[in-house]
This record gives structure tokens, sequence and C-alpha cells, in this order.
């Protein structure tokens, strides 16, 4: 039985699995540049996030219908489940289907169907938020959003992603203060390749609620400071941060110290068939890499669902919390 936990930085088009690319892409009549599943598995190792986002967007081409993203949401669901999950809080990045000729309602229909029926088939409560792509421009941001409005009872909130260096935050105001009129919850990937200052950014020009990856806080000990004080939640992928050389190996990763600063940290998968491992890897990976103790692991976990946009249902998220404290670890613990 493993530990309790929510996984909260999960973009759905990374956890497509060499199998499921090769049995949509048959589907639909794509012709992947691959021989088959094994030299595909192969070209999941990555340089940087620049090689790795070149795949990514490779193979979403095979994505094309409803069912392929209600298919795709439900392999998710079901891995996360046996990996411990007991709620989920879903990345999309519709600017990358939209560009294929893939209507907006495609993907949130795709991927509500998996979701609207998660708690029954999996135990998993889920939210869903919508990502613009950083390395496209502003007005495609907003023309996004605006595509979502007839959705917006399915979307929780909206984050940022992709290619982060020489894409600073501010670049996307407007579309965050649209987002936030509208009562959207706000998240962005900040400080993973680019420096502090675009945390800081996106905490005060974006008016972010979490920082997702958030890694490079620890070189601005006031930024550390105010997310301590504001009890700013960071979303951090360690596997992830391994293969796209932000750290260089597990043992390195400042997970301990930013514990140690009193940072409200939780552990993510990020896109885990690509980067070696689901939520519960992740949580093992650290535990074995940097001696986590139990409480240390039970805290992540407790991090993680008060970390949640939980706040429309207080009394499931103080059930969760409830589960994460009775949890009983086992010899490998957890």
């Amino acid at each position: 039985m493993p530990l309790p936990k929510a996984e909260l930085h999960l973009h759905i088009e990374g956890t497509l699995e060499p199998e499921l690319a090769f049995l949509l892409a048959a589907r639909n009549g794509v012709e992947l540049p691959y021989a088959d599943t094994e030299a595909l598995s192969k070209a999941y190792r990555f340089e940087d996030l620049q090689s790795f986002l070149n795949l990514y967007y490779e193979l979403m081409t095979v994505l094309r219908t409803e069912q392929d993203f209600d298919d795709l949401a439900d392999a998710y669901l079901s891995r996360a489940a046996a990996q411990g999950v007991r709620h989920a809080e879903i990345f999309f990045d519709p600017q990358a289907h939209l560009a294929r000729g893939v209507n907006m309602g495609t993907v949130v229909e795709g991927l509500w169907r998996a979701l609207g029926r998660s708690v029954d088939s999996h135990g998993i409560s889920t939210r869903l938020i919508m990502c613009f792509l950083r390395d496209e421009s502003a007005e495609s941001a907003m023309a996004t959003l605006e595509a979502a409005k007839p959705y917006l009872d399915r979307i929780t909130g909206i984050g940022l992603d992709s290619a982060e260096v020489g894409h600073p935050p501010a670049k996307f105001r407007e579309v965050y203060e649209a987002a936030a009129a509208l009562g959207l919850r706000r998240v962005a990937h900040a400080g993973e390749e680019g420096p502090p200052e675009y945390i800081t950014e996106a905490l005060d020009v974006l008016g972010v609620e979490r920082v997702d990856h958030g890694l490079r806080c620890l070189e601005d000990p006031h930024l550390v400071e105010r997310l301590v004080r504001e009890r700013i939640p960071l979303t951090l992928c360690p596997l992830s941060n391994v293969r796209l050389r932000a750290v260089d190996v597990l043992a390195d990763h400042p997970l301990p110290a930013m514990l140690d600063a009193g940072l409200l940290c939780t552990v993510n998968s990020d896109d885990p068939a690509y980067f070696g491992g689901y939520v519960a890897d992740n949580y093992h990976a650290v535990r074995d890499a940097l001696g986590l103790s139990r409480e240390q692991m039970r805290g992540l976990a407790r991090n993680s669902f008060l970390a949640s946009f939980l706040d429309d249902d207080e009394e499931l998220r103080a059930r969760y919390l409830a589960e994460v404290d009775a949890f009983e670890f086992g010899p490998a613990h957890g």
C-alpha cells in the first residue's frame, strides 16, 4: 500500500508511453519515425529541456480524437492510482493541439471523459489546469484563453510551461490578469532553467499561487524567506531535474536544504513517460538518494494536499490528510 499523495505537477501529454504512442499512431494512420517501441524508448534520452521538448511535440501528433485523450488520461490515472495518488491536478497544452488542427473541445472533452469518471474508476479526484506555451506569443495565449471559455466549468486554473529561458513571466501579464478575472487559479513554471528573478516575477506580475519547479530559489535568500513567509508551494520534480540536467545526480538535489529552510515542497513526476518514473518512483528515489526519514516523507505527502486546489472541498482535503497521518510505513518506508 503506497503512501497517499496528491500530484500537482503532471503534464498529461508527458504520460504518453511508447506502447500507447504506437497504438494511437496505428489507430489514426500516423507514421512514427521509429521502428518499434524499443527504438522509441531509446529516444527518451535528453541533453536538455529543448531536446526533450522536440520529442514531446513530435509524439503529440498521434493525439487526434476525444477517444485518444480519454485513453491517454485514463492510462495515467490507472498508473497513478497504483502509486498512491488520491488527487491529481493535471496540466494540458492546448496550443500544441490547436496548432495541429485539433480543437479545444476535442482536447477538453476527451480528457474530461477520463477525469469525470476518475473517482469511481480509480479513486482519484482531479482538477484540470490549462498551460500556455511560453515560447509562443502572449497574443496566442490570450486567444487560447478565449477558446477555453466554453469549457471553464472543467478547467480549474492556468499555468505556464515549455522553454523558460528568454521568456520571462511578465510577457504573460495580461492573460494572467484576464484569467484571474474569470476566477481561474494561477501557477507557472519558474526557476527551473530560468533565474530566481523569474520566480519573483511570477509572484509579483502574474500573481501565481504555486510555483512549478522553483529549484533555483535557493540562490536568493530573500526570495526563500518570502516563499516561506507566504507559504507558496513549490512543485518539485526530482527525476525530471536529473534527466534535464538541472541537477547532475539525484544525491545533489537541493530538496533536503529546501525542507530545512521551511519551504512548502511537494514531489511530482512532471513528464513521467519521458523522465523515468511516476510520482511514487520520485518519492522512492529521493528517499534512497537523499536519506529522507519517514516523517519527511509523510511531510511531503501532507504538503501535496495542503498545496492542492481543494479549497472548494475542505472536507475532502481533511480526509486525505487524515489518510496520510494514519499511514503506517513498511520496512522500506512508503
